[in-house]
């Protein structure tokens, strides 16, 4: 009967133990978010519950396993599982309390920062990021270590290991030199504010947000919903365009070809209207100029501003469209004309000898007006 009862006893004791202990402390953890809700700190730290019970239970167990004799020829094996089990639920439960740590320092800076200067918060938020990767990853290597450590045939060749240890980081730092070298770009573009999560860059003549960055790569989410991801080394040796590196305000341009006669005030002034319409605008500036002209046409260019990417293409569609618009119904005439009449031929080549070429309703060709839709360039008759 004893021989029943005491692993029982080990066993269920620290099962019940664990899940009391657990859930005092989750309770304790619920009422401070409740009490405290300028933080996320205590909620954030709820999500480590899983580990910690982990540990908890590791550890009340492999203090008291020995006390069980439970399979006696097993005890070692038994034992050694139990303290990787520990090692690893520790590991975890420490990167879980870092990552609340870190997150309730980055919502509290975000939070006094956002409005003021939000190309800086998302600065912060792309170290905070690779930060929390590198410790990750940090806490990973120390955690597997001390478990190999945890053999007796690791600790005897411990010696041999370091001894090689020097051979091996060359042959390693060879065979991985595109890795090490994406991994200290995402260094620099993390703390060298060259690019930042939310930023809008075109890479590739590929126009996109960039949604992740890590140690090793970056992707960007494009405008038609695809992800391009690329080796962050791209962005610290090739060049690049950010629309958002300093504040994401842009200014966007649009140009129309049109007639030499069109009414260039009044497409001021009719802009000026598109805008004080459009809701992406953001009121700062506008500007219509005409920059170039050749024999047929001349170039009309307007300046619009806003707030970001995405506002500044809508107003710019707004403006092309609405424009067009206003021209084809209002001033007709100011649209591009194509000239479809026949050409005055020589004397020597025309038929009749006078220097006209006669249609074949007896009109001269040279007689022909344009009317109605200049667009089409249709005479009339």
């Amino acid at each position: 009967m004893e021989n029943l009862l005491r692993p029982l006893i080990v066993v269920g004791g620290s099962v019940v133990l664990t899940l009391v202990i657990g859930w005092a402390t989750d309770f304790l953890l619920r009422k401070a978010d409740e009490r405290h809700h300028e933080t996320p700190l205590w909620g954030l730290l709820r999500r480590g519950r899983i580990p910690y019970m982990l540990v908890l239970f590791a550890a009340l167990l492999r203090g008291s396993y020995d006390e069980a004799d439970l399979l006696p020829s097993r005890d070692e094996a038994i034992g050694r599982t139990l303290t990787l089990v520990l090692i690893g639920s520790t590991a975890w439960l420490v990167i879980r309390i870092a990552a609340a740590i870190v997150e309730t320092s980055y919502s509290r800076y975000a939070s006094a920062r956002a409005h003021r200067d939000p190309a800086r918060v998302r600065r912060v938020r792309t170290q905070v990021t690779l930060i929390m990767r590198v410790v990750s990853a940090i806490v990973g290597v120390v955690a597997a270590a001390t478990m190999l450590l945890t053999f007796p045939a690791f600790r005897a060749a411990g010696a041999s290991l370091l001894a090689s240890a020097g051979i091996l980081g060359i042959v390693a730092g060879v065979a991985a030199q595109s890795t090490l070298s994406n991994m200290f770009a995402g260094f620099q573009i993390a703390f060298g504010d060259m690019v930042r999560i939310g930023d809008t860059v075109v890479v590739d003549g590929e126009w996109g947000t960039v949604e992740e960055i890590t140690l090793t790569f970056l992707t960007v989410h494009t405008w038609d919903e695809r992800r391009i991801t690329m080796p962050v080394s791209y962005f610290t040796s090739k060049p690049f365009e950010n629309w958002s590196r300093g504040t994401p305000q842009m200014t966007g341009i649009v140009f129309w070809h049109v007639d030499h006669s069109a009414p260039v005030e009044a497409m001021r002034e009719k802009l000026r209207d598109i805008l004080r319409e459009c809701p992406a605008w953001d009121g700062r500036a506008y500007n219509l100029c005409v920059t170039d002209s050749t024999p047929s046409t001349m170039q009309v260019r307007a300046l619009v501003t806003a707030k970001d990417a995405d506002d500044i293409w809508t107003v710019r569609v707004a403006v092309r469209e609405q424009m067009l618009g206003w021209l084809a119904d209002e001033h007709p005439y100011a649209l591009p004309r194509v000239n479809t009449a026949d050409a005055i031929l020589p004397p020597s080549r025309n038929g009749n000898g006078n220097g006209h070429r006669p249609s074949q309703d007896g009109v001269p060709a040279q007689q022909r007006r344009y009317h109605g839709n200049h667009s089409s360039g249709r005479p009339e008759r």
